[in-house]
């Protein structure tokens, strides 16, 4: 299934099994593993798994609502110029066009199912990104599919 696929398909019925990503899809990313758990035009999920000293920069989805619901470990999180923690059981909401990040600070790994609506281009976005070692060439395809980091030294604490 690529990107495009997901992306203007309906969501198919089934049981994506834990560990696994939706049909087997799995990303490495910088460091984080992601797992596809669901995808459809309208929905996208994952769940992440994030070696401590991990983290995604700020960055702002200008058309998606995101959302964290934190299973494992504790979350530092960036959300539009203020620092916050998130522990398991609770969810972070991250409306289109905040500015926010994460981070692992932790000594232990972290996992959180992460979904956005609409899907957008981001199933997409992660097939380029799978594997990929330049963090310029990550910003520069983020910003090709509608991600968009913030300048570096932009944040305090990033």
């Amino acid at each position: 299934m690529t990107g495009d696929e997901i992306v203007l398909g309906a969501l198919p019925k089934g049981i994506t099994l834990a560990g696994e990503g939706m049909e087997k899809k799995v990303w490495n990313v910088l460091g984080h593993t992601y797992y596809m758990k669901a995808a459809s035009g309208t929905s996208f999920a994952f769940e992440t798994y994030d070696p401590p000293g991990t983290g995604v920069p700020p960055h702002v989805h200008p058309r998606q609502d995101e959302h964290i619901y934190v299973l494992e470990g504790v979350f530092t999180l960036y959300l539009d110029g203020a620092w916050e923690t998130a522990g398991p059981g609770e969810t972070v909401r991250m409306p289109m066009g905040l500015p926010h990040a994460y981070y692992n600070r932790g000594e232990a790994p972290t996992r959180g199912l992460f979904w956005v609506s609409p899907a957008g281009r981001l199933a997409e976005l992660f097939d380029g990104l799978h594997n990929l070692q330049d963090p310029d060439e990550v910003v520069r395809l983020s910003a090709a599919h509608d991600v968009e980091f913030l300048p570096m030294g932009s944040v305090e604490g990033a």
